[in-house]
């Protein structure tokens, strides 16, 4: 693999949305009030590269909505307008950043890399970790291609599909559990191991353009437990529901009762994903009594890999788009289940970046041993 070099500066545009990253206290708690050129002052910068700040919005994550997530996703465009940008990170809470970047990667045509990063530990802590997040993620702008969102965080490359936050607290926050990382970042060099699996990208949702979110659609999660019953889901039917993301138990299971709410709600013309609370591995055609092969009969579409934070994005990404409704169903399942081969990595710039290797996805070798 040959690495594309420019001995040029390498101009990175940062967008600010807050996050514990950008928070003081407040007597009481934390929360983000800080700017980005605040966030920026207290970390070093990589040689030869030119940061251009945008303060685009300085919330805690746990704040975030669609309408916020479609004002970040025309920044990162407008951004990309400028050739002469190489790349862009935006700093985020850890609470919501996954769906953030998922959502952010669903629609990225670009090569130029958009890198997500935040911390958890607040702004100006003696040992905050934003500073040392900062570095990698310009390092990581500045020097890697084609491979679509990453989060880098704790000197790791995360791709943003799969990645969710695994700790509350701890300075590794973020993790697959069904894959690898994609790479690391230490001593100036960022290490990629491999490829990332991508979906076709989709074209910008009108409602990121100039003429503004306007209605946006409502998709809702319910969680199956013991003694779960339909309630919850005929609520968010009833609530104007245009997606639900039901949270099974195991590899995706419920109860005919709840089956049967799901094939009464696409009736309607509600989009049903499927996931499960179990922490890694895909969810699975395998028991009927009300699991995934009743729930699928009645209209679910499986997540393959993907939790309920990014299993809901893809179905706000398939709403928003320009497809008819009779073919959301199939762009939902591609979204969800059709990663597509990115294009080879390239670098840019003196970073030592390096790449190797590609592999299949956790969903197709789930796929064949099942077979």
């Amino acid at each position: 693999m040959e690495w594309i070099r420019d001995d040029r500066p390498r101009r990175i545009k940062l967008i600010s949305t807050g996050g514990t990253i950008a928070s003081r206290w407040q007597g009481t708690g934390y929360a983000a009030d800080a700017s980005g050129d605040d966030v920026l002052a207290t970390a070093a910068l990589p040689d030869d590269i030119e940061v251009e700040v945008v303060d685009l919005f300085n919330v805690n994550s746990s704040r975030m909505t669609t309408a916020r997530q479609l004002a970040l996703l025309s920044a990162v465009h407008e951004a990309l307008a400028d050739p002469d940008v190489a790349g862009v990170v935006i700093t985020h809470g850890t609470d919501t950043l996954e769906e953030s970047a998922f959502f952010l990667d669903l629609h990225h045509t670009d090569p130029r890399p958009v890198v997500l990063t935040g911390a958890q530990r607040p702004l100006g802590t003696g040992d905050g970790d934003g500073p040392g997040n900062m570095y990698d993620a310009l390092q990581v702008a500045a020097s890697v291609r084609g491979l679509g969102v990453l989060v880098v965080f704790d000197g790791v490359v995360h791709a943003a599909r799969g990645t969710v936050k695994a700790q509350t607290l701890a300075a590794a926050a973020f993790a697959d559990p069904s894959e690898q990382s994609l790479g690391k970042v230490g001593f100036a060099r960022v290490d990629v191991r491999r490829r990332p699996d991508r979906p076709a990208p989709l074209a910008l949702p009108r409602a990121a353009t100039a003429e503004g979110p306007g209605t946006l659609p409502r998709v809702d999660i319910v969680t199956h437990h013991s003694d779960g019953d339909p309630l919850l889901l005929n609520a968010a039917v009833a609530a104007g529901a245009q997606g639900i993301v039901l949270v099974g138990t195991g590899a995706g299971n419920a109860t005919p009762e709840i089956a049967e709410a799901v094939a009464e709600a696409v009736s309607q013309g509600v989009l049903v994903a499927l996931t499960t609370r179990v922490h890694s591995g895909p969810v699975a055609e395998m028991y009927t009594g009300g699991g995934a092969v009743d729930l699928v009969a009645a209209g679910a579409v499986l997540t393959g890999t993907l939790r309920a934070g990014q299993a809901r994005m893809a179905l706000v990404a398939t709403l928003l788009s320009d497809v008819a409704p009779g073919r959301r169903d199939a762009l939902l399942r591609d979204l969800l289940n059709g990663p597509t081969r990115a294009e080879p990595a390239l670098a840019a710039g003196g970073s030592g970046s390096r790449f190797s290797g590609a592999h299949a996805s956790p969903a197709a070798r789930q796929h064949a041993a099942l077979r």
